[in-house]
């Protein structure tokens, strides 16, 4: 914590209160952080389980601790102070919903010196985050933390029927009391490791009207980019088909429970970690964390939307150089993206009511962050849907040329099969007919012709057409028996005919081929 914000929250409560109070620095702050939790969750740990209950949700724990001590608290070397915890069973039912051991969790807070964050954002808070990387302590507004405290029953209720969820996962609330000062903290999941680079930080919110980072912003090592930059700087994120659903579906959800408790003005806090850079800066986290520590469930982004939750082991597809991030695509660069949806806690309440309508007095009221709550979740939704998530399609071309080849051949072997079985019976034809007229005229020697010449041609062509029959009748035919073998002779020939037309279509028409044989 930087001493100008200090100095500041120190002279608003001198004002009112005297100035009498001694300042608390950055470091005594830090250790009263530390040990009022690491003193409120341990006493926790004596009171049995049961259910959480209505009037849990409002409860708050005081406890004084002296700098030299008491009968109930340690000594200390910082200033008195009085240290608060709001809706303590609530707070440890949702820890233990995510898999969350008290040990472990004054492991992280309390076993080392909280590191303290800068803050890219327009508000006056506080960020400090813990030496293994898991939890980020930030402090809050007395508003923001009365809006938490109503609105815990609604998270219990949310969290019970889906805790694979993007939005912030509270660990606990708090409020220290020191110098004057009433600071005011809720303890919540790290959505941005430190283990890997970030090379590119974007805060999103859909709007347009002043979302670019300022020229200081821009400036700092690591900044923090708006929704502007995004769209000059990227042209997307893609990212697989199952992916996409599975994320765009979470957002929905979490957009939807938002509305409904009337939330606007949240943001999506967006890491980018390019693999193929190969940057990384571990910072040499890796000898402070513990070793087969506890790991939260759906801490990571990739849990948040896909995590099953059934144990509080590493997902099998995750080694440590992911860290439970999503993968995706931008151009030819492959990347690692970590998100979460951040800074719920304002309502659209009276004030923000003002700040919209004056703005729209000056700009496009459709464009500027502050909205309603419907109109901003739909807007959020449609921006993250469209301009910054985006799906890898499958390339139709490739689908359709293996359609195309399986469908030529079968078009080329009806053809073959056609033309072979036309072939095969002209040949039968004109040799049956050779046959035919030999034996005529061998029997017309012996015997008076009856038939007249044209008969004869019909009757030859009926012979040679109607190859399927076994034996053809050479004797003499009466003049009944003539007519009704030239009334056969005549439909067979007209079959015949109409059958060969139709195989003619079905050789020379590819389609034709296709519908048969396929």
């Amino acid at each position: 914590m930087n001493s100008r914000a200090v100095d500041k929250m120190s002279s608003m409560a001198d004002e009112t209160r005297g100035k009498d109070h001694k300042k608390p620095t950055a470091e005594a702050l830090r250790g009263a952080i530390q040990l009022g939790i690491g003193y409120s969750v341990g006493n926790m740990t004596s009171k049995p389980d049961r259910d959480v209950l209505m009037q849990d949700f409002y409860v708050v724990e005081s406890v004084f601790l002296p700098s030299e001590g008491s009968n109930l608290t340690p000594a200390h070397h910082y200033p008195d102070f009085r240290f608060k915890n709001y809706a303590p069973l609530a707070f440890r039912y949702f820890r233990e919903l995510f898999g969350i051991k008290p040990d472990d969790y004054l492991y992280s807070i309390c076993k080392e010196p909280l590191i303290e964050l800068s803050n890219p954002g327009a508000s006056s808070s506080w960020f400090y985050l813990t030496s293994d990387d898991e939890f980020i302590i930030k402090t809050v507004q007395p508003k923001e933390a009365e809006f938490l405290q109503k609105l815990l029953p609604g998270y219990y209720m949310n969290l019970n029927q889906n805790p694979r969820t993007l939005l912030p996962k509270f660990y606990g609330l708090y409020c220290i009391q020191c110098g004057g000062v009433n600071i005011r903290l809720v303890v919540m999941n790290n959505v941005l490791p430190r283990s890997l680079k970030m090379h590119y930080k974007y805060d999103l919110k859909g709007s347009t009207y002043k979302r670019r980072a300022s020229r200081k912003e821009r400036a700092k090592p690591s900044p923090t980019f708006k929704d502007l930059d995004f769209q000059e700087m990227h042209e997307g994120l893609y990212f697989d088909a199952d992916t996409y659903s599975a994320l765009m579906k979470t957002l929905q959800r979490d957009c939807r429970v938002l509305e409904s408790f009337k939330i606007m003005d949240y943001s999506l806090l967006l890491g980018i970690h390019v693999l193929d850079r190969k940057l990384r800066g571990r910072g040499g986290i890796g000898d402070s964390k513990r070793q087969g520590g506890q790991k939260v469930l759906y801490s990571t982004a990739r849990e948040s939307i896909q995590g099953d939750g059934k144990a509080a082991e590493p997902l099998p597809d995750t080694d440590d150089d992911t860290l439970g991030g999503i993968p995706a695509k931008h151009k030819d660069e492959k990347l690692l993206i970590f998100l979460g949806i951040i800074d719920i806690l304002q309502s659209y309440r009276f004030i923000k009511k003002v700040e919209h309508s004056w703005k729209a007095l000056v700009h496009d009221g459709d464009t500027v962050s502050v909205h309603r709550p419907n109109f901003y979740a739909d807007r959020f939704l449609k921006f993250m849907g469209t301009t910054v998530f985006k799906k890898i399609h499958p390339l139709r071309g490739a689908s359709s040329r293996r359609k195309k080849n399986s469908i030529q051949p079968c078009r080329s072997a009806s053809q073959e099969v056609l033309s072979t079985v036309k072939e095969e019976s002209k040949d039968e034809r004109r040799a049956q007919s050779l046959e035919n007229l030999d034996d005529k005229e061998a029997h017309s020697s012996q015997k008076p012709d009856v038939i007249p010449s044209s008969s004869r041609q019909i009757s030859a062509a009926t012979m040679s057409s109607d190859s399927s029959l076994d034996d053809v009748k050479t004797e003499p035919q009466t003049d009944s028996e003539y007519r009704d073998d030239r009334r056969t002779s005549s439909s067979t020939l007209a079959l015949e005919d109409s059958t060969l037309s139709a195989s003619h279509s079905l050789a020379s028409t590819p389609e034709s081929g296709l519908d048969v044989y396929l």
